[in-house]
């Protein structure tokens, strides 16, 4: 077959080419404290879009920096007891989707809690106040200010303090919540188990977000990482400060936080993947130390996955290893 990226045996043993910031444990650290902090304020809303199946709401809580973040809640109707729970999360510039989508895992008797990225397709706020660029990116945005305002940082905070959310829950079963998505939800999936360790299941879907330079010396800084030659050509066009930009880079570079997760995983991955090529995304499966599987598509890139959502659903019933 024809090769865009490494062979899989090389994927496999892949481990990445961005640099990790020395800081990144205390940087980490200090946002968590941060989002602990927070006082969430979690409101929900019912819905215009009810089902005899399950009940729907908007749910608001507020996030770091004083945002107010949306999701989509629908739970299962006339439940028994406590139940699972999915946290879902959307592809770049996307939002939760519609309603009728989450009825699958209601009927299923799982509640679901699907997030709006702030400052994307949804309704989550993006509460502002950088320095620099902000016409076009996210993996950019604050890049040129301090390491903290990152807005992938927040946005990878939404996504735990959602699951957290999700653990407090009266109708939820705490040790059965789990984070799944596809593109940049499953970046922020990892990120939400990461952050949030008591996930006990991720099903992560051709991850967004991880091993930038690889993706830059592929010559795929396009499509969904096309603000990465953006900023160069506007802000560093003799690449003076490029290892200081992949080093920032690296504070929001999820192949760094894939060791902290405790979760079963599941990753699905097109080796065909010219958006989030292959390898990028073996850099955080391979620092993952939970149990865990690939479902590897050989002739497949950034697209529907045939059978995927089926297996997903079957890994998030079974039993946990």
């Amino acid at each position: 077959m024809p090769l865009i990226d490494m062979p899989l045996e090389q994927l496999k043993q892949y481990e990445g080419i961005n640099p990790r910031p020395a800081d990144f444990d205390d940087y980490w650290k200090r946002a968590i404290a941060e989002m602990s902090a927070v006082e969430a304020k979690v409101e929900l809303i019912p819905s215009s879009f009810q089902t005899p199946l399950a009940e729907c709401f908007d749910l608001y809580f507020t996030g770091v920096r004083g945002a107010r973040i949306h999701a989509k809640y629908v739970r299962p109707r006339n439940a028994e007891g406590k139940h699972p729970a999915i946290v879902q999360f959307h592809g770049y510039s996307a939002n939760s989707g519609d309603w009728s989508d989450k009825l699958v895992y209601a009927s299923l008797g799982f509640s679901v809690l699907s997030m709006d990225a702030r400052g994307q397709g949804g309704q989550s706020e993006d509460a502002g106040g950088v320095k620099g660029n902000t016409l076009n990116g996210h993996i950019i945005r604050g890049l040129d200010d301090h390491p903290d305002n990152l807005l992938f940082r927040h946005i990878f905070l939404d996504a735990a303090q959602l699951a957290g959310i999700a653990l407090s829950l009266p109708e939820v079963d705490p040790d059965h919540v789990y984070a799944t998505g596809g593109s940049q939800g499953g970046a922020l999936a990892i990120a939400c188990a990461a952050l949030e360790p008591r996930v006990s299941k991720l099903g992560t879907v051709y991850p967004f977000l991880c091993d930038y330079r690889r993706t830059w010396n592929m010559d795929l800084a396009k499509d969904a990482y096309q603000e990465l030659k953006n900023y160069f050509r506007s802000f560093d066009p003799l690449h003076e400060r490029e290892d200081e930009v992949f080093e920032r880079l690296g504070y929001i570079d999820l192949q760094y936080q894939a060791g902290r997760i405790k979760a079963e995983v599941v990753m699905a991955v097109g080796l065909m993947d010219t958006i989030c090529p292959p390898s990028t995304q073996f850099a955080a499966y391979n620092k993952i130390t939970a149990p865990k599987q690939t479902l590897i598509y050989p002739d497949f890139g950034h697209e529907h996955l045939p059978g995927l959502n089926d297996k997903l659903i079957q890994f998030f019933l079974s039993p946990m290893v």
